[in-house]
């Protein structure tokens, strides 16, 4: 993707075309559980009256969590102009693809941005496990926006996340 071209770079498209098809059958999963949502919102400053609103029960924060504990599938670090920042993300993925198989990744990034995948390889022996990965990115803020995405592939299915550092001007 050219940044002449297309300055939204990553945010023009999302994770890629949808293909409904595939959609039923996509191999691995980021799942992502209430709690996962409710700590982010303590996270945010959500009152308890307002976690009531959202939940519908008597939930209060515990402990607070940050977009970056979120197991969704897309990677994002905001930095400041000029600076270097370096974050890691864990997630973990379900697989529901081929009872064994094995994923290996692919990491693709715009220059002056470093991602590294732990581990690089992901083997499941069922349908239903569950593993942990972790991504750690290194952005430096030269430019307004820094694009790249990492692919699980196990030959059959490829399971695309984003990772895009975006540096605020402030």
């Amino acid at each position: 993707m050219n940044v002449k071209t297309n300055t939204d770079l990553e945010f023009a498209y999302g994770a890629g075309h949808l293909n409904p098809m595939k959609t039923a059958n996509p191999g691995l999963v980021y799942d992502a559980e209430a709690t996962d949502h409710i700590k982010f919102l303590c996270g945010q400053g959500y009152s308890t009256e307002n976690l009531w609103l959202i939940t519908g029960d008597d939930t209060t924060c515990t402990t607070n969590g940050t977009v970056w504990d979120l197991n969704i599938p897309s990677f994002t670090l905001s930095i400041r102009s000029g600076e270097t920042v370096t974050r890691s993300f864990t997630r973990t993925v379900t697989n529901v693809g081929s009872a064994d198989s094995t994923y290996k990744v692919k990491v693709t990034a715009s220059r002056g941005f470093t991602v590294k995948v732990e581990p690089s390889v992901l083997t499941f022996k069922s349908i239903g496990q569950k593993l942990t990965f972790t991504v750690i990115a290194t952005a430096a803020g030269n430019e307004l926006m820094l694009s790249g995405s990492l692919v699980w592939d196990d030959g059959v299915f490829q399971v695309r996340s984003l990772i895009v550092a975006y540096a605020s001007q402030t």
